[in-house]
């Protein structure tokens, strides 16, 4: 568990982060925290406006907030980069991952567990708090993690799925 302040922290990079590539500027850390998994949100009047992250802990927490918030800032394909003028509206979420583990259907808790889908090059991630922000049962969280890689409603419970969990430590602007 990452301290008050620690959480603080990270917030303020990763929206300085974004400003910095307004202004041009690279953004650093000194501070530390080890390799984690991390996702970074940016909401907008409580719509999603960007999301990107690293499942696998391949930077250090600090390193991969800034790359994560700029990604989510500038390079989700699913939205426009950006603006400055946005920069101020947005709401930035942070969610630091544990390692994803192999997981039964049957054992995904709602609340609890993001989850992976891997299945013949296809992949999905969701993070766990989509299950409760959408109000989704189990089975609706799994159809919806396929849905995500591409694959139809049902298809986790196909051969040669292979499905993983992972937990979040989630904490958030406002």
């Amino acid at each position: 568990m990452l301290s008050k302040e620690d959480r603080e922290y990270l917030l303020q990079l990763a929206r300085k982060s974004i400003r910095d590539y307004f202004e041009g500027k690279e953004t650093t850390s000194d501070r530390k925290f080890g390799k984690k998994g991390v996702f970074v949100t940016l909401n907008e009047d409580g719509r999603l406006r960007g999301c990107i992250g690293f499942v696998s802990p391949i930077y250090d927490l600090s390193e991969g907030v800034i790359k994560a918030a700029r990604a989510a800032a500038f390079g989700d394909p699913r939205f426009p980069p950006l603006s400055k003028e946005e920069l101020d509206k947005i709401k930035i979420e942070i969610s630091v991952l544990s390692e994803p583990r192999p997981i039964k259907p049957e054992d995904v808790i709602i609340g609890k567990h993001g989850l992976i889908i891997e299945y013949n090059g296809y992949s999905g991630l969701l993070l766990p708090q989509v299950a409760v922000e959408w109000n989704m049962n189990r089975e609706e969280f799994l159809d919806a993690v396929c849905e995500k890689a591409g694959l139809p409603p049902g298809f986790w419970k196909s051969k040669g799925v292979k499905l993983y969990a992972f937990e979040a430590e989630v904490f958030g602007e406002g």
